[in-house]
């Protein structure tokens, strides 16, 4: 079970619930991945809310070996989530939000369509 306090949260990838979390290791790659050069331009990168598949791919995959699952990209890349596509942005939002302490980031992409109001 994801302990808040430690930056973790749980997803369900692939039919079976996974605790993900960014830890300074998995911060330090996701760094070099994106070429930040700081936490602060990290931070700064996810903050347009705009995420490609691979960035989503990347994103959760340090979060999957963070916490000490040994999943690799490509396998990652094969499970499925409730809600399609839309889990996967919402994993990541919720898994950044966890680690920069921040609330949960508005994702401004054709993967994230606002819910109907009043239906």
């Amino acid at each position: 079970m994801a302990n808040m306090h430690r930056g973790e949260i749980d997803a369900e990838l692939g039919g079976r619930t996974y605790t993900l979390c960014l830890t300074l290791g998995a911060l330090a790659d996701l760094e070099a991945a994106f070429g930040a050069g700081d936490l602060v331009a990290l931070a700064k990168r996810f903050e347009d809310g705009r995420l490609s598949a691979r960035d989503l791919i990347i994103i959760i995959g340090r979060g999957l070996r963070g916490a000490g699952h040994p999943v690799s990209d490509d396998e990652l890349a094969a499970l499925t989530v409730p809600g399609g596509l839309q889990g996967y942005v919402r994993i990541a939002a919720q898994l950044l939000a966890a680690t920069f302490g921040a609330p949960t980031p508005e994702l401004n992409s054709a993967a994230n369509p606002r819910e109907p109001q009043g239906v």
